[in-house]
């Protein structure tokens, strides 16, 4: 789990706006898309391996996974979730 005092610095690295933790029914949304091949990143390689934490952009468009308890903070590999609204 990402330490809350970093949490509370970590921003998006595209439009420098908070993240937040995201809520588990998002998660699972979007580990269900994982499982069935579907959930491409914004680089445009789909996404593999379930994940247990990730952190969602303020507006709610892009979601940053969580891997070994590190934020992956990459543009390229943050997930749009304009599937998921």
């Amino acid at each position: 789990m990402v330490n809350s005092e970093l949490l509370d610095i970590l921003v998006c690295p595209e439009t420098r706006t908070p993240v937040r933790l995201a809520d588990a029914d998002l998660l699972a949304k979007v580990n269900r898309a994982i499982s069935e091949g579907t959930l491409l990143n914004r680089e445009g390689t789909p996404v593999r391996g379930a994940l247990d934490a990730a952190l969602v952009r303020e507006d709610g468009l892009l979601l940053y996974p969580i891997r070994d308890d590190i934020p992956v903070m990459l543009i390229d590999e943050a997930i749009p979730l304009d599937a998921f609204s």
